[in-house]
């Protein structure tokens, strides 16, 4: 990669959480962890449970501040933004969760969700927004109709289709996939892996994909990093 600038450039990082004990040292979720992805790549972030990967994203999205070391995104260093430069980089990078319906308003419709993602970055009228939540829907494979359910009334590999939906309708540069299909049975997960292969070709995405299933990862990513306590 020599001589090519990384989308995201991870430098040193490091999180420590303060235990709130006098005299205890704070809990290293994340040590000095140096990383890069080139724009376009689908790179495989890869441990197992508490290894610090899902803490490294959020550190890549500012979800969390880091203790130490630096983060870029397009050459910007993440963590000196202003409120304001924040809310426009949050634009650029989005996550896709691996239980989307944990984070869906079970009173609004898939539609209504969708749109609000526009209205909160204030982009839009409310009738166009609705059209973009229609849009992205049928892009995602779902169809348009669904914007009038309810998550409840969707199955697993359709609420993680909304999940990518509300991804996707900000027009992001890089997704963070967090365990994208580790709940969904395998031809489900065949499916949504193929959709995202697809939208990423499309789109000319990045995607940072955490799992801890080696063989996902070496079906899906051009290249991996595993984690290990922290590092």
């Amino acid at each position: 990669m020599t001589g090519v600038q990384p989308i995201i450039d991870v430098r040193h990082v490091s999180k420590v959480y303060d235990r709130g004990r006098r005299g205890e040292s704070g809990f290293r979720a994340v040590d000095n962890v140096s990383l890069s992805i080139l724009k376009g790549e689908s790179y495989g972030l890869v441990g197992e449970s508490g290894s610090g990967k899902s803490t490294t994203a959020r550190l890549i999205m500012r979800l969390v501040e880091k203790t130490s070391g630096e983060v870029l995104i397009d050459g910007t260093p993440i963590h000196d933004l202003s409120a304001s430069a924040l809310r426009d980089f949050r634009r650029k990078i989005q996550i896709v969760f691996q239980d989307p319906l944990a984070s869906l308003n079970p009173r609004l419709t898939i539609g209504e969700t969708l749109a609000d993602c526009l209205r909160f970055h204030g982009l839009g009228t409310a009738s166009s927004r609705l059209r973009a939540a229609r849009d992205i829907l049928d892009q995602v494979a779902l169809g348009s109709a669904y914007a009038a359910r309810y998550p409840h009334e969707l199955s697993g590999g359709q609420s993680q289709r909304v999940g990518i939906a509300r991804a996707l309708i900000l027009e992001p540069k890089i997704v963070v996939l967090d365990e994208p299909v580790s709940a969904l049975d395998v031809s489900v997960q065949a499916q949504i892996l193929n959709l995202l292969s697809r939208l990423q070709a499309e789109r000319g995405l990045t995607y940072l994909f955490i799992s801890h299933d080696l063989n996902v990862v070496r079906h899906f990513c051009d290249r991996v990093g595993i984690m290990q306590r922290g590092a």
